[in-house]
């Protein structure tokens, strides 16, 4: 039966509802106003623009989809008794407020609603009553009521800690998608502290399967953005994930809070321009991950600025200039002192170049030997060497010469820049490089190998990081750990170009997903994009799979600049895989990592994990029925996990080892079962193929896991891998093999 107060608060809606059409209505004519304008100064049309730009920001976080606009409601404790009534508060996903500017929805993100998140029996926080709103779009279905005591001695029944418990678990009982839904009408305690946290430093979030780490760090971003509106806003925000399947997957939370200015990507894809494509053996990859290759790297670029080996002459006019090897090697260790990125200190390098060689003609008209340097020996200004910019060098004729139709520096440059054997001169000294064409060069040339690498690599090390140049920069295999490189590579040279700005930026908040696979190098990469080390880290040592699996937050977090320092928080409850997996994938966790625990489930499906091996009469090499063995478990998972005629369907992913995904796709593909895979309509269909290195943070309503034993063999965490791979589930799941199971796996036959 209904809850009694069920009408009213369907016209308390549909009321709110009204009032957000006519905002909506009135954003659009603003809009349409500002379009129709014509004429006037300049700083009207500026007017102009901005109307336009605040009325679509307005619009696109008025548009709510089918989520429900308001989830839930507080009733304040009135400090005249606790038989009186107090304020009410209706929490939604924006605030609206009604014609007189009074709130009708409070957004949730507004202190005011904090109560709603946090308040439990023993700490009511001022609240008499909190209400949940179980909705079907803007409709009403029913009401739960959690009732506080006022002075905290009795309360709200509590699971776990678990706030609107019935709602709660309504909501994680739908059937998903393939998008993450946000989870802002549910969020729990132990959720809401984190997601409210101060913006300073960098807050480190521990969370097994299912605790909802991921929806939490993109609610926190969404909050931040609201509380700390300016600066964030024009510093950006910035969410970095594990793969390109999982940034589509999580697309729509930030929208649907709202917030849709903040940028996705994956850690290689924050170096722009490169895609890719070479694979390369784990101990290559695992090296180049290694911090050690942040000083290779920096070496392979001092390597680039060199004196001459011998001395260089320049034709001018009918005289000869000289440039020694000595002089160069001044010049060279001048422009090292200077604090900039190597591209741009060639213009120290050119100029200093300039004012020897215009000094040298000087001289020599006036019947002198050749110069010393000027800046060195302090025979010229004694202020050591010029600035970087041409208007800081002398012009012609230099205050104190006896040569006044000697070119001064900046012209006798203007002449020489131009001239091919002047340009090839200053490349030998100090070139402008691009990343590739270093690191293609570096790694090219094991005399220049061995000699970076003199002290800090072994040469068994230096000898897995070389690789034959290739005839053209656009055919070098670029391999995914050569990402990190490029970008610390890029970090050092700077810009081809003065007039161009630095490709790396930098934002006010970086959220990092699965921030445990990363290795040093790429930690690096995210590093050097905060402008003030704020940060959230949400990740499971336990889940750790990539080459340089941390042993503890503080291994990881000491590639990280702590320019605020950083502290860690957990998260405890499991609200994802159910009871019944959850103690599978402990057995198989109390291998990976001994002494961890996992996290607590809140849920029971009634369905334990299905063991779906070959039948006796079919040999471990009868490819055929093994194929058809996995096609008909997944036919029968996607019946399962239907929801039935006029809702949506469930979804099934398949997660196989790598080197199993083309006969695993043959198998779906003989039985026609319709799936999407990376880059072929991932979760875009109800069946999903995916090797194990896509599916991380992913979740769907069955999961069928495809071979353990092969997982677990695969290296370099293969028993962590399974771990992940057991736990992508919300309600059922299948272990399909023919190869002997890897432990004695406590599940039902099937």
């Amino acid at each position: 039966m209904a809850h009694p107060d069920v009408p009213a608060e369907q016209a308390y809606l549909d009321r709110a509802y009204e009032r957000l059409e006519a905002v909506r209505a009135d954003t659009q004519a603003q809009l349409l106003e500002a379009f129709r304008e014509r004429g006037g100064t300049f700083q009207s049309y500026a007017e102009r623009d901005i109307r336009v730009r605040n009325s679509l920001n307005r619009l696109e976080k008025l548009q709510l989809g089918r989520e429900a606009l308001i989830f839930g409601r507080i009733d304040r404790a009135s400090p005249d008794g606790p038989s009186q009534d107090g304020e009410s508060f209706h929490i939604g996903r924006l605030a609206i407020s009604d014609a007189a500017h009074e709130p009708l929805v409070v957004d949730w993100r507004a202190p005011v609603a904090e109560p709603f998140y946090r308040a439990t029996g023993a700490r009511p926080m001022g609240l008499r009553r909190r209400r949940h709103f179980l909705t079907e779009g803007r409709r009403v279905v029913d009401l739960e009521d959690e009732l506080f005591a006022p002075d905290g001695a009795a309360g709200a029944e509590e699971v776990l800690g678990l706030s609107g418990p019935s709602v709660l678990m309504a909501a994680l009982e739908r059937a998903h998608t393939g998008r993450m839904r946000d989870i802002v009408a549910t969020v729990q305690a132990e959720q809401d502290e984190i997601i409210r946290a101060p913006l300073p430093g960098a807050l480190v979030v521990q969370g097994g399967p299912g605790t909802g780490k991921t929806a939490v760090a993109l609610h926190r971003a969404a909050y931040l953005l609201y509380t700390h509106r300016f600066p964030l806003e024009v510093q950006g925000v910035l969410v970095v994930g594990p793969n390109p399947t999982f940034l589509r997957y999580i697309d729509q939370v930030l929208p649907s809070l709202g917030e849709t200015g903040v940028e996705l990507s994956t850690a290689s894809g924050l170096y722009k321009g490169i895609r890719p494509v070479a694979s390369e053996p784990v101990n290559v990859s695992r090296l180049k991950g290694d911090p050690r290759m942040a000083r290779l790297v920096r070496r392979a670029v001092g390597q680039r600025e060199r004196p001459l080996r011998r001395a260089a002459e320049i034709p001018y006019g009918r005289a000869v200039l000289t440039l020694s090897p000595e002089s160069s090697a001044e010049i060279v260790r001048a422009a090292k002192r200077r604090s900039a990125t190597h591209n741009a200190r060639r213009r120290v390098v050119e100029n200093l170049l300039w004012q020897h060689l215009s000094t040298q003609l000087e001289r020599r008209a006036n019947g002198a030997g050749a110069p010393p340097l000027p800046g060195v020996t302090g025979e010229a200004s004694g202020h050591g060497w010029p600035a970087t910019e041409d208007d800081d060098l002398p012009r012609s004729p230099v205050p104190g010469r006896n040569a006044p139709d000697v070119p001064g520096p900046k012209e006798l440059g203007a002449e020489l820049r131009r001239r091919p054997d002047v340009a090839e001169l200053l490349d030998r000294i100090w070139p402008r490089l691009t990343p590739e064409a270093l690191l293609h060069d570096f790694f090219g040339a094991k005399p220049l190998l061995e000699a970076a690498g003199k002290g800090l690599l072994s040469p068994a090390d230096l000898a897995l990081l070389y690789r034959p140049r290739s005839t053209a920069m656009e055919d070098i295999p670029w391999a995914q750990a050569d990402i990190a490189l490029l970008d610390e590579a890029n970090w050092l040279l700077g810009p081809l170009s003065s007039g161009r700005q630095s490709e790396t930026r930098a934002y006010g908040h970086i959220v990092v997903d699965e921030v445990q696979d990363l290795s040093p190098m790429e930690l690096r990469m995210v590093g050097r994009r905060s402008l003030s080390g704020s940060m959230t880290l949400v990740g499971d040592i336990a889940q750790a799979t990539g080459n340089w699996a941390p042993a503890s937050w503080e291994d990881l977090m000491a590639n990280l600049p702590a320019r605020r320092g950083w502290r860690l928080s957990s998260l405890s409850v499991s609200y994802r895989a159910p009871a019944e997996v959850m103690d599978l994938a402990a057995d198989v966790l109390a291998i990976a990592l001994p002494g961890t625990a996992p996290p607590e489930p809140v849920r029971h499906t009634g369905h334990p994990p299905r063991l779906v091996s070959l039948a006796s009469d079919s040999g471990p090499d009868d490819v055929q029925a093994w194929r058809a063995l996995l096609a008909g478990t997944v036919r029968e998972e996607l019946r399962a996990v239907s929801a039935g005629e006029g809702r949506e369907d469930g979804t099934v992913g398949v997660l196989v080892p790598a080197g199993l995904v083309a006969d695993v796709r043959t198998a779906l593909v003989g039985d026609r079962i319709a799936f999407g895979e990376v880059g072929a309509g991932a979760l875009d269909t109800p069946v999903t193929l995916l090797a194990l290195q896509d599916a991380k943070g992913l979740e769907f309503d069955s999961v069928v896991v495809v071979e353990p034993a092969r997982i677990v063999a695969q290296p370099p965490e293969g028993w962590r891998a399974l771990y992940v791979a057991l736990t992508r589930c919300t309600r059922r799941l299948a272990i399909v093999h023919r190869e002997p199971l890897p432990l004695p796996f406590r599940v039902e036959g099937g």
